[in-house]
C-alpha cells in the first residue's frame, strides 16, 4: 500500500501538470499563428526548437537523473517549468512579445520537461512489481491522454476569451500543484549511484541496440516519430489557413485524439494480452499513421475520425513500448536507458518538424502530410520484419550490465 500511494503523489502532480501543458500545445502555436503572424518556417522552428532539448541533451540527462535525488529533480523542474511560462503572459501584457522569446521558452521548457519525464519515468519501475508494469504505465499514460481530452478544447475557449498568451498561464498555474505533490513524494531507495567507469553517454544506448528486442523496438519507433513529427507543426496552420477552421474546432479536433488515447489507455493491457506485445505496437503504429491521410482529405468529419484513430493507436503502442523498456533496463542504467532512447525517438523528431516548414513550402501542406504516413509506415515495416512480431509476453530480464544481443 505504501509504494501505491507514492506511485498515486506522482501520478496526481504529473496529470495536473499534463493538463496544463495540454493547453499549451495548443496555446503556443496559436500565438505564434495569431498574434505574431508567423511563418510555416518559422512555426516548423518552434516545433523543431520544443524537442531539441532531448537531442542536445538527452544523453546527459539520463547521467544527471541515474545520479541525483529523483524527487529534487522533479520539484526544481516545475518551478522552473512555472516561471518560464508565465513569462510569456507577462512581456505579452507590456506589448513586448516576440518570437524569439517562444523559442527560447520552447527549448527552455523542453530541458526542464526532459529531465522531469526521464525522472517520472525511471521511478516508475521502483514503485511497483514488474508484473504491475503494464498497469502502471497504462496508468501514467491515462494521465497524458486525459490531459490531451480535457486540455485543448479548454484550450480554444480560452484563447478567444482570454487570447492565445494569457491561456498559457493555465499551464504555469498547473506547475504550483504538481511541485507540491512532488514535494510530498517519498523517494524509494534506489540501486546504488553506477561507478564512474559505467556512467557513459554511450551505456544507455548500448543496451538498446544490443538487445534483439529493444533494437528494432527503437529504430521502428525511431522512424515513425520523426515521420509523425513532420506532420505536428502542420496541423494547426492547415486547419487555420488552409481549410479556414476556428481555433475551437482546432481544440475539438485534439480533443477527439485525447478521447480516443483515454479510451485506448484501458483497452491497451487486455490488448497486449490478447494479440501479444508486438502485435499491439504494430497495430498501434498503423492507426497512428492514418492520421495524415485523413487531413490530407479536407473533410471535417474524416478529419475528426483520423485524430480518433490516431489517439487509439499513441496508446496501443506506447503501453508495450513502455514496458518492454523498463522490464528489460538493469535498475542501474534505467535513467541512462530512458534518457537514450528519448534522445533517438522524441529528440529525432527535431529533425522531421525542422524539415516539415521546409517541404511545405517547397511542395505544399497536403503532399506533405502523405510523405509524413509513408515515413510512418516504413517504421511499422522495421517492426514487423523483427522478431517483435513474435512477442507475446514480457522477455525474461536481462543480466545487470549484460546485453541479450
Amino acid at each position: 500500500m505504501g509504494r501505491e500511494g507514492e506511485f498515486r503523489k506522482l501520478w496526481i502532480g504529473q496529470l495536473v501538470s499534463a493538463s496544463g501543458s495540454a493547453v499549451t500545445a495548443v496555446a503556443l502555436p496559436l500565438v505564434a499563428v495569431v498574434t505574431l503572424q508567423a511563418s510555416a518556417v518559422e512555426m516548423g522552428a518552434l516545433a523543431a526548437l520544443t524537442i531539441a532539448p532531448h537531442l542536445v541533451f538527452g544523453l546527459l540527462a539520463g547521467v544527471w537523473v541515474d545520479r541525483w535525488p529523483l524527487r529534487r529533480v522533479l520539484i526544481w523542474t516545475d518551478v522552473g517549468r512555472l516561471l518560464l511560462l508565465g513569462s510569456v503572459p507577462a512581456v505579452a501584457a507590456l506589448g513586448w512579445l516576440r518570437i524569439e522569446q517562444l523559442y527560447a521558452v520552447a527549448v527552455l521548457t523542453g530541458v526542464l520537461t526532459l529531465l522531469s519525464d526521464t525522472a517520472s519515468q525511471t521511478m516508475i519501475p521502483s514503485l511497483v512489481p514488474r508484473e504491475d508494469l503494464m498497469r502502471a504505465n497504462s496508468a501514467a499514460l491515462l494521465n497524458l491522454n486525459l490531459a490531451s481530452t480535457l486540455g485543448p478544447s479548454a484550450a480554444g475557449v480560452l484563447v478567444q476569451v482570454l487570447t492565445a498568451p494569457f491561456a498559457i498561464l493555465v499551464d504555469a498555474a498547473s506547475y504550483v500543484v504538481s511541485t507540491i505533490a512532488a514535494y510530498l513524494l517519498r523517494e524509494p531507495s534506489r540501486a546504488p549511484a553506477p561507478e564512474r567507469s559505467e556512467v557513459r553517454l554511450s551505456a544507455g544506448l548500448r543496451m538498446l541496440f544490443g538487445h534483439r528486442m529493444l533494437r528494432p523496438l527503437v529504430v521502428s519507433a525511431g522512424i515513425a516519430a520523426m515521420a509523425g513529427a513532420m506532420q505536428g507543426p502542420l496541423v494547426v496552420l492547415f486547419l487555420i489557413r488552409e481549410l479556414d477552421r476556428s481555433p475551437a474546432f482546432v481544440g475539438l479536433s485534439m480533443t477527439m485524439f485525447g478521447a480516443a488515447a483515454v479510451a485506448g489507455t484501458f483497452v491497451a493491457p487486455a490488448w497486449c494480452r490478447r494479440v501479444g506485445l508486438g502485435h499491439s505496437y504494430l497495430s498501434g503504429v498503423f492507426l497512428a499513421s492514418l492520421n495524415g491521410v485523413a487531413l490530407f482529405t479536407g473533410v471535417t468529419p474524416v478529419i475528426l475520425l483520423g485524430q480518433a484513430l490516431a489517439g487509439l493507436g499513441m496508446s496501443l503502442f506506447a503501453v508495450p513500448q513502455r514496458t518492454l523498456r523498463q522490464a528489460l533496463a538493469p535498475p542501474h542504467l534505467m535513467g541512462q536507458v530512458t534518457a537514450s532512447w528519448r534522445t533517438l525517438v522524441i529528440g529525432g523528431q527535431t529533425v522531421g518538424a525542422a524539415v516539415s516548414g521546409v517541404v511545405a513550402t517547397a511542395l505544399h501542406i497536403r503532399p506533405t502530410l502523405l510523405i509524413a504516413t509513408a515515413g510512418m509506415l516504413a517504421g511499422l515495416l522495421v517492426a514487423a520484419c523483427s522478431p517483435l512480431r513474435e512477442l507475446r509476453d514480457l522477455p525474461e530480464e536481462a543480466p545487470a550490465g549484460r546485453s541479450m544481443a
